[in-house]
């Protein structure tokens, strides 16, 4: 007995699947196996204890719960028989072996290395990388040795490796159980004379994704970009066009909604004041053109869109004014878009913002445009070329009016569905009163009878109180109008029948017109005054215009929107003529009202609230603001407020002239020159039309200081300093560009400080073109003595060249004497200007 105690051995065992085999941190399963281990491992040891194979006994119980299994620690007594093998035969005899599942699939191996028991965060793989310390293990031994603990899917020889390294293969199993098995029971085991350590491998390396993503940024950018692009484009802009379409519908406005109406009627109204508000001067009407212009919207409005609505007309006609209060009355949704907000952008990525702002258009990421500037920078040092991401300003402001056109398609189609169900709802509420008096027109005739008495009565032929199965008939109510009563019936039914048909039909067709919503774009013009709205790079305002044309005429095109574009200036029609080609634009055009209008105008608004019998000269001095709406409201309100009629235009007049002396000449010469005429040109024009209402536009072009500048003069008009009116096609004449002007421009001119400085300038640049000229004149001259000087004899008589010589001499010399006498001229009155100027001081 002593001999057989002596010769017992100590090893260790590896039962599998006890718990779950965990594949990483976020496999919750070794939760549940944690869970159960107090009862597992119970379970476990007293099925061991039960052992009695080669002596056994029960040492120690050590989980290895990230492995899925337990390392058992034993002693036997050697036989001839394997150890691993009795345990376990024995252990079926008594049944399965614990598991966290309740399926008993588990095994006992014996283990043959040394237990390397650890929590790293090393979790298993079905790929085992067996490192070789001594020589290399041949293909085949390894397949041997490992092959009992789990199918081999694939394994790969060791491969070359730097000096000093140890040399290793690589085995793929088809379950991460396997390789469990397989590393704890073989770690560490000496092969011939090799140890062999083993470690898991993911199936992907670690960091093999990141490593190849680096390594060609030439695909991965890219692909990256599209995703990301892929993935705004799928989410983000749903979630756009229903912010844009609850703009447009005001749901996020608390004011909608029913229960503060009722809040405001019943309690919040009586906590205000509720005094009517006095009313202000608007220029809604007063004057046939502006009743016209009215009449011209409310057509487009009321007519299926096909083209878009131009309203144009000089700044101050009341454009915006007259359209507002028409539209709101029309109870449809209106989107506004206000281009003056975007040209006063300074950036691409502001002007952006500005329209999305406008147009609800929600969430806007700005930033990203910097961004993406940047990531195009550094994909040029990484790649060599650019990555294709930063759009251009048409392109962005072109996604953003994309979205905003599918919201607006989904505001029709909500507010026509909307139409419809209310169209059937009072469709059945007529059909039920047209029953209705048909049933009290049959109670009437007595040829109607509430067929729930029949049961009362009973069935039958006849009873005391029920009418019978059959059909009634005229001989059953003993009058012969019955036939003819029901001929007439069906006769107006059938001529109602199509009375309604084509009343559903128009009435379906005004739903559908209603339906539609409408785009306003305001102040639609790429006129700069005064550095005014200039935007980052020249062209943008070229782009903000015809991107928003070309939307526009999308618009009209697809019946999406009835569209109205408003501008001051009516070449900007040209734009939105390129945009829709297929039917001319709706013109509609806003002028100054003549004297009798205008004078009209302010008599109805002002009304009873001041004394509206005005005298000779207080309608002279009405008559000297033109028609222009602003000018003329202006007066309005300052009446109004208790001003004489005199005065309130003496100050109309006194701000056009701080206006005009800003705008044209600017607050010094530097602010002068950076605009597209100089100073002399505009004393020129004003000069010119300080006493007269129209010059002549040639006149004013060919002379000094234009010398043909044709842009000089368009800038002045798109200044609205001027106006050029045109003669089949061409330029013809040149007016003031507000009424109002033509009285600014006398007090210019009668401004004698003002008047002599500008004159001065004007001479002395002539007194230098002057020079300049003269001594040209007398360069030529001395040449032409030259000439003449040689003798040719009586070859120069015979030719006549002694002649042509002396020609051109004596033009040279009168132009000479003229230009002289020009200088003597200027020169004089540039002394009486000077004069002029020390008297005043």
């Amino acid at each position: 007995m002593s001999l057989a105690l002596s010769r017992r051995i100590q090893a260790w065992l590896f039962v599998d699947s006890v718990y779950p085999v965990q594949l990483g941190r976020w496999d919750f399963r070794h939760y549940f196996g944690r869970l159960r281990s107090p009862s597992l491992l119970s379970d476990l040891q007293d099925r061991l204890n039960r052992l009695s194979t080669h002596n056994f006994r029960l040492l120690a119980v050590e989980p290895q719960p990230k492995d899925g299994g337990v390392f058992v620690k034993f002693s036997y007594t050697p036989s001839n028989e394997p150890v691993e093998q009795a345990i376990r035969d024995q252990l079926r005899k008594h049944g399965s072996l614990p598991s966290w599942t309740g399926l008993g699939e588990g095994n006992v191996w014996l283990v043959k290395g040394t237990p390397w028991k650890e929590d790293l965060s090393r979790f298993a793989s079905p790929i085992l990388k067996v490192t070789f310390e001594g020589p290399d293990v041949h293909e085949q031994k390894l397949y041997q040795l490992f092959r009992p603990y789990g199918r081999i899917y694939d394994l790969s020889a060791p491969g070359p490796v730097p000096s000093g390294s140890l040399r290793s293969a690589t085995l793929r199993f088809s379950r991460p159980l396997s390789s469990a098995i397989a590393r704890n029971v073989l770690h560490s085991f000496n092969v011939d004379g090799t140890v062999i350590r083993l470690s898991y491998l993911k199936p992907i390396q670690a960091h093999a994704v990141r490593d190849w993503f680096g390594s060609h940024p030439r695909f991965t950018i890219p692909l990256i970009i599209f995703l990301l692009g892929s993935l705004t484009y799928t989410i983000f802009d749903p979630i756009r066009s229903l912010m844009v379409q609850g703009k447009l519908e005001n749901w996020f406005d608390y004011q909608e909604y029913k229960l503060y109406q009722w809040l405001r009627r019943n309690a919040l109204d009586y906590f205000h004041d509720t005094a009517p508000v006095s009313e202000v001067a608007t220029a809604e009407e007063g004057w046939k053109e502006r009743l016209e212009a009215k009449k011209a919207i409310k057509a487009y409005l009321t007519d299926t869109p096909s083209t878009i609505a131009f309203v144009h007309g000089p700044q101050g006609s009341g454009k915006y004014a007259l359209i507002e209060p028409l539209v709101s009355k029309l109870d449809r949704t209106v989107l506004v878009i206000d281009c003056n907000v975007l040209l006063k952008a300074s950036s691409d990525s502001q002007i952006v913002g500005a329209l999305a702002r406008q147009t609800g258009y929600w969430p806007m990421y700005t930033f990203l445009n910097s961004m993406s500037s940047l990531i195009d920078l550094a994909s040029v040092g990484l790649i060599g070329q650019k990555t294709g991401i930063v759009s251009s300003l048409s392109d962005e402001m072109q996604q953003v009016l994309t979205v905003v056109g599918t919201a607006l398609q989904r505001v029709y189609a909500s507010r026509r569905r909307d139409a419809q169900k209310n169209a059937l709802e009072e469709l059945r509420v007529s059909e039920a009163e047209e029953e209705m008096r048909l049933r009290q027109r049959k109670i009437m005739n007595g040829t109607w009878h509430d067929g729930r008495m029949d049961c009362v009565a009973g069935n039958g032929v006849m009873s005391e109180l029920g009418m019978g199965d059959e059909p009634w008939d005229a001989n059953d109510i003993g009058i012969d109008e019955e036939k003819d009563i029901q001929s007439e019936k069906q006769q107006s039914a059938s001529q109602q029948g199509d009375q309604d048909a084509r009343k559903r039909k128009a009435e379906f067709d005004t739903e559908a017109i209603s339906a539609l919503p409408i785009v306003i774009i305001r102040n639609f013009d790429s006129r700069a005054i005064s550095g005014i709205g200039l935007t980052a790079t020249p062209n943008s305002r070229e782009k903000i215009l015809n991107t928003l044309a070309q939307w526009a005429g999308t618009l009209a095109e697809n019946q999406v929107a009835h569209v109205i574009v408003i501008s001051d200036n009516r070449e900007n029609s040209r734009r939105l003529a390129k945009a829709i080609v297929s039917k001319p634009l709706n013109s509609i055009a806003l002028y100054d009202a003549d004297p009798a209008s205008s004078l009209a105008f302010v008599k109805q608004k002002l009304g009873d609230n001041a004394n509206v019998a005005f005298t000779e000269d207080e309608v002279q001095c009405l008559q000297r603001l033109g028609g222009r709406a602003s000018d003329l409201e202006s007066v309005i309100h300052k009446v109004r407020n208790g001003q004489s009629v005199q005065v309130a235009v003496e100050e109309i007049i006194s701000r056009a002239v701080s206006e005009l002396r800003n705008s044209a000449f600017g607050d010094d010469v530097d602010d002068g020159q950076g605009k597209p005429w100089t100073r002399d040109q505009a004393w020129t024009v004003v000069k010119a039309l300080s006493t007269k209402s129209e010059v002549s536009y040639y006149d004013i072009l060919i002379n000094f200081p234009f010398k043909g500048n044709e842009d000089a003069l368009r800038g002045m008009e798109n200044a609205e300093l001027i106006t050029i009116g045109t003669f089949e096609g061409r330029p013809s004449v040149i007016r003031p560009g507000k009424p109002v002007f033509r009285w600014a421009f006398e007090h210019l001119a009668k401004d004698d400080i003002f008047r002599v400085t500008q004159e001065i300038g004007i001479h002395e640049k002539q007194l230098s073109a002057l020079d300049t000229t003269i001594h040209k004149y007398e360069d030529e001259l001395v040449q032409l003595k030259n000439v003449e000087d040689l003798d040719g004899g009586w070859l120069d008589w015979l030719t006549g060249r002694r002649r042509s010589i002396r020609e051109r001499e004596r033009f040279l010399l009168r132009k000479l004497g003229e230009a002289s006498r020009r200088v003597d001229e200027l020169e004089r009155k540039n002394r009486e200007l000077k004069g002029v100027l020390k008297r005043v001081l």
